[in-house]
């Protein structure tokens, strides 16, 4: 089996029938991948509760959470496009910026000075020890392909999937039209 190259900013499409459903038809944008091991958020799995029902400040606008992945979901992170707003951010790929100031993200939470189509939140993060990643995509259980922001950020999030692999085209503009199960097709 071919092991794909991945870095930083790549997102992870999930291959059809990968098995796991904390990664089902999902699509992670990698914060980080080196020696130690990896993580990403899922970007296309919505939680079902919002970012007013897990802050203990006022929010004007209601924004969607989302499930970044199965580890610690008990903790708030945060993508944005917007690294002029925040001081201690970390740039992912080009337009993709990881974090920042807490309080200056509340600040402008209260004032609607973030629009919602600027920025994802996450609960939790999905993680991989050491080379683990690798293995998985010696596997063929991840389809690599580079990230664009305003894919990310202007993308309706169930549409992320089927979305990357008919950007990239041929094979994987097929595989985009893989039935969720195959047995009822």
């Amino acid at each position: 089996m071919s092991k794909q190259s991945v870095k930083k900013g790549d997102l992870l499409i999930a291959e059809p029938f990968l098995g796991d459903r904390n990664f089902e038809r999902s699509v992670v944008l990698l914060c980080e991948h080196n020696d130690k091991g990896s993580f990403g958020f899922v970007l296309n799995q919505k939680a079902n509760v919002s970012l007013k029902d897990v802050l203990e400040e006022d929010i004007l606008e209601d924004v969607p959470l989302f499930v970044g992945g199965p580890v610690q979901q008990d903790t708030l992170h945060f993508i944005h496009r917007t690294p002029d707003l925040f001081d201690n951010t970390v740039e992912i790929a080009k337009g993709i910026f990881w974090g920042g100031d807490y309080e200056q993200l509340k600040a402008y939470l209260r004032v609607g000075k973030l629009q919602e189509q600027d920025i994802r939140f996450f609960l939790g993060y999905s993680g991989w020890g050491e080379e683990q990643l690798d293995q998985e995509l010696g596997q063929n259980s991840w389809v690599v392909s580079a990230s664009d922001a305003k894919f990310i950020f202007d993308t309706e999030p169930d549409q992320f999937w089927r979305g990357v692999l008919r950007r990239m085209g041929g094979k994987y503009k097929v595989m985009s039209h893989y039935p969720t199960d195959p047995r009822l097709n």
